[in-house]
């Protein structure tokens, strides 16, 4: 196996922060549709009795559950019949009543070689037991935030890797769940970095990761238990060096047949780069087994390790309670985006600007609260202004954010009639400021920035770092000399403030 090694305006009136900001969107309008079964009938039966019967038998035979808090599970991705077992061992561990708030689903592509990873956002995943729905809003976010996520959703179609997990968590759990498919391409560990990066926000107790990998690949049978269990012991160290080292001296070993010593071996570093150093972090061996455990042939083997990463501690959710405070359900956003778009249009045509009928409107949107609202002209920046404090409701500010960002946005001229059904809208609901003693506190692609000295200040929401490329240093530069006109260095004396985004555009929702 190869190893690769907003110049701010700033208006101050009753404490209110009105401010432009700078922001891409790179999401493409994609026809919702379903992603089918395909490997059902040759991987699993194709009928839903038949398979809920080779489940039943897999998970009786499966070592049962340790009644630990088990917060990511690796799992093979072969064929039940000769997987299936230890799979079932693997998702035996995990609670059956537990809800999650999401699953993530990992494995790395067995049918395409690609730059970065894909995320399925075009629809749900469908399997004989039914659809597994995918959390769209989401996936798309995290492809908004990362250009690493941003390939094709086809790369998803034809690949077996995330389709025979989806079985076990159906037969298993007896709550729905919302899954999170991600198919990694490639052989690089700063990608797999990367990856582990955009996802540590969300690895805690409230939601599961699911690492589907199958081991050796076509030594005989001896030899195969011989370099699992190196293979598997390098893992239970939960250092990603330790486990490249052993694979590189796995190839190394010079045993016949042996074509890899970790499929998926990305997805299993992925998750180890969100474990290493944490001493509240335990893997735990469960169950091997191989080919050869099935059929007759020895000669020719395919290894299974069962692996699951348990907790001394739950781990909680990075959201701070102020964060969640200010949490959004799909209908919430829809409601934010039409009272945008309504707005623009009604107030560019007529000026004029209507009452909102707040009826059905949940208590989140009524809350008072700080947002932006962001317009984009064909992939390029139109209008963008926001308030971080405010006395209103949240949806009165998006209400008059939108009239500013689309007629007040000194950068830009105002939005015409002609042009509102080329824009597309996005807002950015944020959280209350934080002042940071340490830019350590600063984490990209998280925290947006706002660097105030005197009267001078500015601010960056927290996608711009990460559709600029800008390193950490670069963000703060830029923010203190273009947007609070401080200088490149003239954040290092100035205050600087944090503050997180729920993000979601037009594009990015359901209508």
């Amino acid at each position: 196996m190869k190893i690769l090694n907003l110049n701010i305006i700033l208006i101050m009136a009753t404490f209110s922060l009105f401010n432009n900001c700078s922001s891409q969107n790179n999401n493409s309008n994609k026809q919702l549709i379903n992603r089918k079964p395909a490997v059902a009938g040759q991987f699993y039966p194709e009928d839903k009795n038949k398979l809920e019967t080779m489940l039943k038998e897999c998970f009786s035979k499966a070592v049962k559950n340790s009644n630990k808090n088990v917060i990511a599970i690796i799992s093979p991705h072969a064929g039940y019949v000769y997987s299936g077992i230890v799979a079932a061992s693997s998702y035996n561990q995990i609670d059956t009543n537990k809800q999650y708030k999401h699953i993530f689903v990992i494995a790395t592509s067995h049918s395409a070689y690609f730059s970065g990873a894909s995320i399925y956002s075009s629809g749900n995943y469908v399997t004989p037991l039914g659809e597994v729905e995918v959390d769209t809003t989401l996936a798309e976010e995290l492809k908004r935030k990362y250009d690493f996520f941003r390939t094709s959703d086809d790369y998803h179609i034809n690949d077996h890797v995330i389709e025979v997990q989806l079985p076990f968590l159906q037969y298993k759990l007896k709550s729905k769940f919302k899954i999170i498919p991600i198919i990694i391409g490639g052989e690089s560990k700063e990608n797999c970095k990367k990856i582990a990066s955009a996802l540590i926000p969300y690895f805690n107790s409230d939601n599961l990761f699911v690492i589907s990998a199958d081991f050796s690949h076509y030594p005989k049978n001896d030899d195969a238990v011989k370099v699992d269990k190196l293979t598997r012991e390098a893992i239970l160290k939960n250092s990603p060096d330790t486990l490249l080292k052993t694979l590189n001296s796995n190839s190394k070993i010079k045993i016949n047949n042996l074509s890899t010593s970790l499929c998926s071996w990305t997805s299993v570093l992925t998750l180890l780069y969100m474990t290493e150093n944490n001493s509240n972090i335990i893997p735990e061996f469960i169950e091997y087994q191989n080919s050869g455990n099935v059929s007759a042939d020895l000669s020719r083997v395919v290894g299974y390790n069962s692996i699951v990463f348990t907790t001394k501690i739950p781990i909680k959710s990075e959201i701070s309670k102020s964060d969640e405070s200010f949490y959004l359900d799909n209908a919430d956003k829809i409601n934010l985006l039409k009272i945008a778009r309504t707005t623009i249009e009604q107030y560019i045509k007529t000026k004029k600007v209507s009452d909102i009928d707040t009826t059905g409107f949940s208590e989140n949107i009524k809350k008072n609260c700080g947002a932006f609202v962001t317009l984009h002209e064909y992939g390029q920046l139109r209008g963008c202004i926001g308030q971080f404090i405010t006395d209103k409701p949240l949806y009165k500010t998006i209400q008059e954010m939108a009239i500013s960002s689309s007629t007040k946005d000194y950068r830009f001229l105002p939005v015409k009639a002609d042009e509102i059904n080329e824009i597309e809208i996005e807002i950015s609901v944020l959280s209350p400021l934080k002042l940071i003693k340490s830019i350590d506190e600063i984490e990209i692609g998280k925290h947006g920035i706002y660097i105030k000295k005197g009267y001078a200040s500015g601010t960056f929401l927290p996608q711009v770092a990460t559709e600029t490329g800008w390193t950490k240093e670069q963000f703060l530069g830029h923010c203190s000399q273009d947007k609070a006109g401080l200088g490149w260095d003239g954040w290092k004396d100035a205050d600087i403030y944090i503050y997180t985004a729920n993000i979601f555009s037009e594009k990015g929702l359901k209508k």
